[in-house]
């Protein structure tokens, strides 16, 4: 699978083809708005600001699967995310990570590398190169600004691969 081939609908109702990051490296991160993870929406901001003129986009992806802790509409999603955060990364609709009406991008993920690459919870966290290629991944105990997080993520933005 290759997160390029990927489109989602945008917290605002407009696509948002992974496509348009090719290039880039992929920080694909489920959130929710009233999870005790939610804090970390501050470091996404910053993880995003000091990377992205490096080649790397934050993309959060709002998902009420997990202890029903995104409850609300997309209006009320991004009131929260720019009022509580000062949100600038791109946020897509809300979308389920697991089962039946998981996104596809969740359902191929599970096709090809099982069970433990699916979220357990809100935060779970996705590195995808240049190429598209998931690199890896971490759980929600894991903060965006991790060492080893951004030692991996900082390796390969030197691996251009055209």
């Amino acid at each position: 699978m290759n997160v390029f081939n990927y489109v989602f609908q945008s917290l605002d109702g407009d696509p948002l083809p992974l496509e348009r990051f090719r290039g880039q490296l992929i920080f694909l991160v489920n959130t929710a708005s009233e999870c005790g993870y939610t804090p970390q929406y501050a470091k996404l901001q910053r993880f995003y600001e000091n990377y992205r003129h490096s080649g790397v986009t934050v993309v959060g992806m709002p998902c009420n699967d997990f202890g029903a802790q995104e409850p609300g509409s997309a209006e009320q999603i991004q009131e929260f995310c720019e009022t509580n955060y000062d949100i600038r990364f791109p946020l897509t609709a809300k979308y389920s990570v697991r089962g039946i009406d998981a996104h596809p991008l969740f359902r191929d993920l599970l096709d090809e590398r099982g069970i433990d690459v699916l979220p357990r919870w809100n935060f779970y966290k996705y590195l995808f190169t240049r190429t598209g290629e998931l690199l890896d991944f971490w759980p929600s105990k894991v903060e965006p600004d991790d060492l080893n997080l951004t030692r991996v993520m900082e390796r390969n933005l030197g691996a251009w691969q055209l």
